[in-house]
């Protein structure tokens, strides 16, 4: 019949073309595009082992630095140690020479006191001139003493062995270090109950005597005192004892300690020996008018 297509003849344009969107329904450039933007966003698996083991080794690296890190700054901390033990120990040493020539004053004083007091106590007015100057020695510490009392100590707080040295948190924080402040409140104490002479580790305190703070160095009359402190008062122990508890300075002192971890305590001693103080400079003399006293006159300044 005319106009009857055969089974398997040939085809028509329109259903060629339409069979060509049917079999590839996404246009090759499309396809092409997509296929690169997966490439990018998903690395092959052949370069996922290699950024991890770079991750790994930024991560080494990062550690290696922070360990040394850590390491200089104990090392810097060890060295501040070791030149504050230094100082410490030259301190020491100057002490032991000034303390030597400080044993050879006064064995000269002391040779030139008793040519003076032979010659003086050959009159009954150079025997009087002695029990003044005995009375003026006394109240400004100036000869050594013996006798009972009382023996406070003071100590800066322990170091603990776990402290960080380089995040600090040790005993080098300024409330667990003895301050001349503290000491200054013992003596002022003990002064108030009653003692009669003090000293601060063998230093004797008289009328002028000053306790300050140098740098990480306390000064009795401008000479160094180390930890611990041992603050040595003669008196009658019991009342000494006594009076020096119930004061309030020494009640802010204990407070102190409890809170810090200070060592403060005290103990009664039947005896205690003080040495003699450094005298004072002598910077105004004035010389005795003796045509105004009668030759029996006593030859001390209030007499």
């Amino acid at each position: 019949m005319t106009g009857t297509r055969r089974p398997g003849g040939v085809r028509s344009l329109g259903a060629s073309l339409l069979d060509d969107v049917l079999a590839e329904t996404l246009d090759p450039a499309y396809a092409q595009a997509a296929e690169a933007r997966a490439a990018r966003d998903e690395p092959p698996a052949s370069r996922r082992p290699r950024a991890q083991v770079l991750v790994a080794l930024t991560m080494a690296v990062a550690g290696l630095l922070l360990a040394v890190t850590y390491n200089q700054a104990s090392a810097r901390e060890q060295g501040r140690q070791e030149i504050r033990a230094a100082l410490v120990r030259d301190i020491q040493d100057e002490s032991a020479v000034s303390d030597d020539l400080a044993v050879q004053l006064e064995e000269l004083r002391a040779e030139v006191s008793r040519t003076s007091d032979d010659l003086l106590a050959a009159t009954a007015v150079g025997q009087r001139a002695l029990d003044a100057l005995a009375r003026a020695e006394q109240g400004t510490a100036a000869v050594a003493v013996t006798g009972p009392g009382l023996l406070v100590t003071l100590a800066n707080a322990e170091a603990d062995a776990d402290d960080d040295p380089v995040g600090g948190g040790t005993s080098e924080n300024s409330g667990e270090r003895v301050q001349d402040g503290d000491l200054q409140k013992v003596v002022n104490a003990l002064w108030a109950s009653g003692a009669e002479a003090i000293s601060i580790n063998g230093q004797r305190l008289g009328p002028t005597s000053a306790i300050r703070f140098a740098g990480e160095a306390v000064l009795v009359d401008f000479r160094p005192v180390t930890n611990p402190y041992e603050i040595s008062a003669i008196g009658e122990p019991d009342e000494l004892a006594a009076a020096f508890l119930l004061d309030p300075e020494v009640r802010s002192v204990a407070w102190v300690s409890k809170n810090y971890g200070l060592r403060f305590d005290f103990a009664k001693e039947d005896e205690l020996s003080l040495p003699a103080a450094s005298p004072p400079e002598l910077r105004v003399a004035v010389p005795l008018d003796t045509t105004r006293r009668d030759a029996g006159a006593d030859p001390s300044p209030g007499g």
